[in-house]
């Protein structure tokens, strides 16, 4: 049996919240992911922390992805390919926790989220299939 590894994939976008990080989204992220990385050495850290701007202007990034980090927008980034696990090492440097920088993702206040993840997180009613609104 073959498997069309296209449609398989095309599945992954029905998901509701959700971003997979496929092959597609790697290679579109890469340099984004590379300079989230980048901020792992603290000479990075310093000269990111001292214009933001001028740092991003060495990496690859398409200005679209540039915008995304200046305004800290983790729901873009992972759209233009980032992953969030390198993406954290924004949110590190700027010396929020990983929750509190999740919450930014959905429409709840950081207090509202960790009150929902505490009662055992979001219900998968209604966050299925985008497609099929279920």
């Amino acid at each position: 049996m073959t498997r069309d590894i296209h449609a398989y994939l095309a599945q992954f976008e029905d998901i509701p919240g959700t971003r997979v990080f496929t092959a597609a989204r790697a290679r579109q992220g890469y340099w984004l992911n590379q300079f989230a990385m980048s901020l792992m050495k603290p000479e990075n850290r310093e000269r990111w922390k001292a214009d933001e701007r001028d740092y991003l202007e060495a990496w690859k990034l398409t200005d679209a992805q540039k915008a995304a980090v200046l305004v800290r927008d983790y729901n873009q980034m992972l759209d233009l390919g980032g992953n969030i696990y390198f993406l954290s090492k924004i949110f590190a440097t700027d010396g929020i926790s990983f929750a509190e920088a999740v919450s930014t993702m959905t429409d709840m206040s950081f207090a509202e989220y960790r009150a929902m993840m505490n009662a055992g997180g979001r219900s998968p009613d209604g966050n299925r299939s985008i497609r099929e609104g279920r």
